[in-house]
């Protein structure tokens, strides 16, 4: 049944000829036919003219590339002799050329995928036949899955499905066993020949420069000179890629032009990227004088679907660069692979078509063994985002239930959900249901890749739409700058007018810019030699052009038309960004050792890493033919990770990822870290972090808390702002709750209990109590305490009552009298407590003056109100056989005050000594209580002032004073009062040693290893040297609290009662203290960045000074505890040292402040137990400085300390 206008014929030397009837009646009868034919068996060509003969009018012939459909076309055309364009037409990318009358239609096969956009169930056609459907590519699987879905709703679309003899079965099981024909394919017998060639080993530094063509030079040149000995025909070479095509050709050429390949010799290459003349050479008749042979090198596009005449030689390297998509690194792949069976049998069946032919394989038999029979589908090997997106669009349903030939990996379809979702197209990437967002469906509107479709949406916002689709089409096509081997530094210097060094995308703009100008400058002829003159390849220039046009096109339903030229450097960035979010990269430090840097042999700055981090821990580096290369920029975004050898960025720009942030939306991952009151913010401040798939695009910025956690940030606001003072809002409240406060804590320290006095919960509970819930800054407090206090403006004043229980009474005058009488004189008295302080209890001022009138008795009674705990104290101190008779001792001395008169004249020890021999009939004298024993707290301290009140002496030696300033009052200078307490404390601390036998074996046994390695790491030899520091330890311990004038028997007994619990408490601190400061060393050493060596320095220098010998005792117990929290606090530093140098640097300032002031101070004027003092405020200083989360023990601050040093 042959259409009438046509005179149909078939060549008869096609085995698919032969078949013909068979293959009509298949047709006719069945929906769906297989056919599976060898190359050269003439089913591309021959079946839509059977196809015309069983009169079907609209046929679709789809073909893997642009290439095939070009020339099956053009053959089909030819062998029905009607012009390409009428009766048989194609479409390809960027061209069109069919009519209305058109009946077959020869298109790639994305061609009929994008027709689904508009005609779901192909409508336009009757007939498709899907040709080299072995190739699997995703295409291909995408539209198998979709006619068997649609054949039901389409009974009169016939489908046919054409392979090579590659498992034809598994397309007739997908079609329900649709029938298979099997056509023979070559005529003619070939001869096999292997020539294995060693693959060089070298430096792969540069994706471009691993190529077969350099590993396979020798073997084709000698394939090729064996080839001479054979009848004449064309060769076919089969080559990896471009580059490697173009160094082959360099290399034949070379040897044509020497005379060892002969002369006649024709050299073509063959590839998808070249233009459709040049392609058009190689199926055409030569126009070469002399030609004896054709030498073709082609890429794996010669495999299948074309059919170059007159070859009769191929010599097939063995590879080909196959993109493989990782799901692990999240990269698309393009490594250089060895070919499956199937790939080489392909290309062995281009020779021999017309005569005997030879196949030389430059690799070995075994090797051809030991391959897979198939290449992997492209559905297994790529990312899946365009086909979900598309399934999305076309209402496919779940893609996971899609009928794919072969299901694509699940975590194929996850990776392209996650690609998909990082664009901003899928509501919810893990969802059950694909649903798209207004941004996913106008990608799918969109028929390019969708990183790219993001970018010129992206455009749209910035109004960069012309410089944003130069770029995008720039990265589709092959890069225009030629760089020929032999002439790459001129290619490179020509180049160089283009570059940017901040961004690869820039130099493609620039470079558009040039040849916009030029081209409106010059004649097409001038303009071809100026793009050969400039190593620029004419063609690819003439593809970006074509391919702006078809974007405009494309674009314009969505409102994406371009504008003027614009300079906005950072949002072309920002636009391009949209689309690369993923491919993000943060330059790293390198791994060698920051203490490199500080080796006083070298001046020399180590070199940091050129290595990025990307997401999801991905490491890569700049290729080094990008202009940032040289400059490595801190951050970057890179268009393409290509692994080859190494992971390589091969499209970059410096950029600012905090762009990112928007961009992604809810895509980053917050973490908030230190949140504190700043007095100056008047709020809570704390430091937001911003990940984004593991790469930090935000690391340390100082944001309002408040927003996070309100309820956080009233209770600091309470705590510092109105608790402790640290704001700027002066309240008349705060002025009277402050004199409160002070009178309340006066009233504590004559009564001597704390309780008295109200803490920091106690006021905090009270304005907790007032403060409404919303209330968290100085400027919402004074927003609500504006309107409160005209209505209740005592709310936030406190009293007594508001903060003490009413049981709490005041002391009386009587009991604690603020003066005390002494004859005609008044002295005033003062009362503090705080223990350990040198005027801890009660002190008298007593005028330089009266110095001589005053006597030590009458005041060793202390106040009233003091003197049961007085008495209790001094009958602790009685030897015990004499304590056990007045015991309770607190009993024994209310009954003793009890008994003695009010106004007492006689000595205190002497008189008490008589009572309790009185009351206990036990037999006492005065030498019998420790006197001198008894805590400063339980003694009258002397504070002799001048005629100004200012202090001249303090102490609770009245002898001693007098001793010393008596002079001052009699007009002289004061006499120095000379004690060597440093001998007196050694001496003693000698005779309590003497005494202790060392409990160092039992320890020994009883600490685990890792304590015992801490010990070493500490610097302690063994053992018995840390058990002897920590008795010398305690021994210090017991002196500074018993005085020098103890007992050494009584101090000696102590020491041996707690030596043992002591000795296991400091075996498990100096574990921390080695933990810390092996974590903080090893900060310091992972740093190399040689602006801030001047902090690893002095850190190095700090730890060294914490970990001094003997350790335990030169620290002294009661600050061994906090030793590792002083460590930390340095490790803290040094994390967050590169984060935020700024912050560090101002807190530095403050440091060195406080140092100085330290350094400054006349040593002479410092006593011993004031240098520890300050030493131990610096530390928490530092910690308050730069670790304020681990918590200082004390206030301190630079004016504390400076205080503290008056």
């Amino acid at each position: 049944m042959s259409t009438p206008e046509l005179q149909i014929t078939y060549p008869a030397d096609l085995p698919v000829s032969q078949r013909r009837q068979e293959i009509l009646d298949a047709i006719r009868d069945h929906q769906v036919v297989v056919i599976a034919g060898a190359t050269g068996s003439g089913k591309t060509t021959q079946i839509p003219k059977m196809c015309l003969e069983l009169g079907r009018t609209s046929i679709a012939h789809t073909q893997p590339r642009r290439i095939a459909a070009r020339a099956v076309a053009e053959r089909i055309a030819e062998e029905l002799k009607v012009e390409l364009g009428g009766l048989v037409g194609y479409q390809v990318r960027f061209t069109d050329k069919a009519g209305a009358d058109t009946k077959v239609k020869v298109m790639t096969d994305g061609i009929l995928l994008n027709a689904m956009q508009r005609y779901r169930n192909l409508e336009p056609y009757d007939t498709i036949i899907i040709d080299e459907a072995h190739e699997r590519s995703l295409n291909i699987d995408f539209l198998l899955g979709y006619l068997k879905q649609l054949l039901p709703k389409r009974p009169d679309l016939k489908v046919i499905v054409t392979s090579a003899t590659i498992d034809p079965e598994s397309f007739s099981r997908h079609f329900n066993d649709a029938p298979i024909i099997e056509v023979s394919g070559r005529t003619f017998p070939i001869e096999i020949r292997y020539a294995e060639t060693a693959r060089e080993a070298g430096d792969d530094t540069d994706p471009d420069e691993e190529t077969t063509a350099s590993d396979y030079l020798d073997g084709i040149v000698n394939a090729l000179d064996d080839l001479q000995y054979e009848p004449d025909g064309d060769t076919l070479v089969f080559l990896s890629g471009e580059s490697e095509i173009r160094d082959a050709q360099e290399a034949i050429e070379g040897r044509i032009t020497a005379g060892t390949l002969g002369k006649g010799v024709e050299v073509l290459p063959l590839y998808g990227r070249l233009s459709a003349s040049e392609q058009h050479r190689v199926f055409e008749t030569s126009k070469m004088v002399g030609l004896k042979r054709r030498i073709i090198l082609a890429t794996n596009v010669a495999e299948t679907s074309l059919t170059i005449p007159n070859i009769k030689y191929v010599i097939d390297a063995g590879t080909a660069r196959i993109s493989r998509y990782s799901p692990r690194a999240k990269v698309q792949r393009l490594p250089i692979e060895a070919i499956s069976k199937a790939s080489a049998n392909q290309r062995a069946g281009r020779a021999g078509r017309t005569s005997p032919g030879v196949v030389i394989r430059l690799y070995s038999e075994e090797d051809y063994e030991s391959r897979p029979e198939f290449t992997d589908p492209e559905i297994l090997r790529t990312n899946l985002a365009s086909v979900i997106l598309q399934a999305a669009q076309l209402g496919l349903g779940d893609i996971a239930a899609f009928p794919f030939v072969q299901a694509p990996d699940a975590r194929g379809v996850k990776d392209g959900l996650g690609l998909l979702g990082e664009l901003g197209a899928v509501k919810d990437p893990k969802g059950k249901t694909v649903e798209l967002t207004k941004v996913g469906r106008e990608l799918a509107r969109l028929p390019i890749e969708p990183r790219f479709g993001r970018m010129l949406l992206e455009s749209k916002k910035h109004d960069l739409v012309r410089e944003v689709m130069i770029i995008v089409a720039g990265l589709t096509i092959q890069d225009p700058r030629e760089r020929p081997l032999a002439k790459r530094p001129q290619a490179d210097l020509a180049h160089a007018r283009f570059a940017d060094p901040t961004s690869d995308f820039l130099s493609l703009l620039n470079l558009w810019n040039y040849i916009e100008e030029q081209q409106k400058k010059l004649s097409s002829s001038a303009f071809r030699r100026l793009c050969k003159n400039e190593f620029l390849n004419y063609l690819r220039v003439r593809e970006w052009q074509d391919l702006i046009k078809q974007l405009k096109s494309i674009a314009k339903p969505l409102d994406i038309v371009p504008g003027s030229a614009k300079v906005n450097p950072d949002g072309i960035h920002q636009c391009l960004l949209a689309g690369l979010l993923s491919q993000i990269g943060l330059k790293q430090l390198s791994d060698k050792k920051a203490a490199d840097l500080v080796k006083k042999s070298s001046d020399k700055p180590a070199k940091t890493s050129n290595e990025y981090l990307g997401s999801n821990g991905k490491k890569f580096v700049i290729f080094p033919g990008s202009t940032l290369a040289k400059k490595p920029p801190a951050a970057i975004m890179s268009a393409e990770l290509v692994e080859t050898s190494r992971l390589f960025a091969r499209m970059n720009a410096s950029i600012n990822p905090e762009w990112a942030e928007s961009l992604a939306g809810d895509l980053v991952k917050r973490s908030y870290s230190e949140p504190h009151w700043e007095k100056s913010q008047g709020a809570v401040v704390a430091y937001e972090r911003v990940m984004l798939f593991g790469v930090p695009i935000v690391v340390s910025r100082r944001m309002q808390y408040s927003r996070i956690d309100i309820a956080l940030c009233r209770d600091l606001f309470i705590r510092h702002a109105l608790v402790q003072g640290e704001w700027d809002s002066k309240q008349q409240f705060e002025r009277t709750n402050q004199q409160l406060l002070k009178q309340l804590e006066a009233l504590a320290d004559r009564a001597r209990k704390p309780q008295f006095a109200p803490d920091d919960e106690d006021v905090f509970r009270f304005f907790n109590a007032r403060i409404p819930a919303d209330v968290f800054s100085t400027r919402t407090f004074e927003g609500w305490w504006r309107k409160a206090k005209q209505e209740t403006p005592e709310l936030l004043t406190m009293t007594r009552d508001d903060l003490l229980p009413p049981d709490i009474q005041a002391p009386s005058d009587a009991d604690n009298p603020k003066l005390w009488k002494s004859g005609e004189r008044e002295y005033k008295l003062r009362y503090r407590y705080e223990p350990g302080a040198p005027d801890d209890g009660v002190t008298v001022d007593v005028p330089v003056a009266a110095l001589t009138e005053i006597q030590a008795d009458e005041f060793d009674w202390l106040v009233p109100g003091m003197r049961v705990e007085l008495i209790a104290e001094l009958i602790r101190g009685l030897p015990k056989n004499l304590r056990r008779n007045v015991v309770p001792a607190v009993d024994w001395a209310k009954k003793a005050i009890a008994a003695l008169p009010e106004q007492p004249e006689e000595p205190l020890v002497a008189t008490l000594a008589k009572t309790l021999r009185t009351l206990s009939g036990t037999h006492m004298t005065a030498s019998d209580f420790d006197f001198a024993s008894l805590p400063t707290s339980m003694r009258m301290t002397y504070r002799v002032i001048d005629e100004k009140g200012r202090t001249l002496g303090l102490g609770i030696d009245l002898a001693a004073l007098k001793q010393k300033l008596i002079p001052v009052a009699l007009g002289e200078e004061p006499r120095k009062v000379v004690v060597n307490t440093a001998k007196k404390t050694n001496e003693l601390a000698v005779a309590i040693r003497e005494k202790i036998a060392s409990p160092a074996d039992y320890v020994g046994e009883h600490l685990s290893k890792e304590e015992k390695l801490s010990l070493v790491a500490v610097g302690y030899k063994n053992v018995a040297a840390f058990v002897d520091d920590v008795i010398s330890a305690l021994i210090d311990q017991q002196i500074t609290a018993s005085g020098l004038d103890a007992n050494p028997d009584e101090l000696r007994v102590n020491v041996v009662e707690r030596s043992i619990e002591q000795c296991f408490e400091a075996a498990k601190v100096i574990e921390r203290i080695s933990t810390s400061a092996r974590q903080a060393s090893k900060a310091i050493s992972e740093i190399q960045d040689m602006s801030v060596l001047h902090v690893l320095t002095a850190e190095k220098a700090h730890i060294a000074d914490l970990m001094r010998p003997n350790l335990i005792s030169s620290t002294g117990l009661e600050r061994i505890t906090r030793i590792p929290i002083y460590l930390q606090a340095s490790k803290m530093r040094i994390d967050k040292l590169l984060e935020n140098p700024e912050r560090d640097r101002i807190a530095e300032i403050e440091l060195n402040e406080a140092i100085a002031l330290v350094e400054k101070a006349p040593v002479e004027k410092l006593s011993l137990e004031k240098r520890v003092a300050v030493r131990w405020m610096i530390e928490e200083l530092r910690v308050s400085l730069f670790a304020q989360v681990l918590g200082a023990a004390e206030t301190v601050s630079v004016q504390r300390i400076k205080k503290a040093l008056s």
